[in-house]
């Protein structure tokens, strides 16, 4: 066991659980996201509450920590079951951060983060399928879902990630689909907000 790798694992749980769209919004406006909108503490309700700039702000923000959360760990080990487990914490600490009382985002952003630099290239086909699905119906979290559950077979089918990536980004979008069962409900009753309806 590589002690210092298994450590920088927890560390990339506590990066992920820095909220941006939590630290921006209440530093510009003295709002509480999480009391707006959807409540949910990420870029896509931040976007709808406070416009375009914040919001991209907030995407770029989590996008990056994710990425940082894996190259942290790459640092001290190329053992990918350590970078695909900080890759997978980083998200962990998004949608359940310890500094704010386990309420976070839906973890999107981060992941995006994360596997750009776990799987680079499965990602950045996953993000194409994210525009397109948005383009088309402008459902948000419809293109977040489709991506982020084509994301391991495209990892490992298409471009041969190793096991413990292809595992990370299956739990990965285990998870950031149950955080989605409100978009779900609402898709369901007709009631899901299209990007760019208020």
């Amino acid at each position: 066991m590589n002690a210092t790798a298994a450590l920088l694992v927890g560390v990339a749980y506590l990066l992920g659980s820095i909220s941006f769209a939590v630290l921006l919004v209440r530093s510009t406006t003295g709002r509480d996201i999480r009391t707006e909108g959807s409540g949910n503490a990420g870029a896509t309700n931040v976007l709808r509450a406070h416009g375009k700039a914040l919001g991209l702000a907030v995407a770029a923000l989590d996008v990056a920590k994710g990425a940082a959360a894996v190259g942290v760990v790459r640092l001290a080990t190329a053992d990918p079951r350590y970078a695909a487990a900080a890759g997978f914490a980083a998200v962990l600490g998004h949608v359940f951060p310890v500094f704010y009382g386990f309420r976070g985002g839906k973890g999107v952003a981060t992941a995006v983060g994360a596997f750009l630099v776990l799987a680079p290239l499965a990602t950045l086909v996953c993000v194409g399928v994210f525009v397109a699905v948005v383009a088309a119906i402008r459902y948000v979290s419809v293109g977040s879902m489709v991506a982020i559950v084509l994301l391991p077979p495209v990892a490992g089918g298409l471009f041969h990630a190793s096991a413990p990536i292809v595992a990370a980004a299956a739990a990965t979008a285990v998870l950031v689909v149950l955080k989605h069962r409100e978009n779900l409900r609402r898709l369901a009753a007709g009631t899901e907000r299209r990007l760019g309806q208020k």
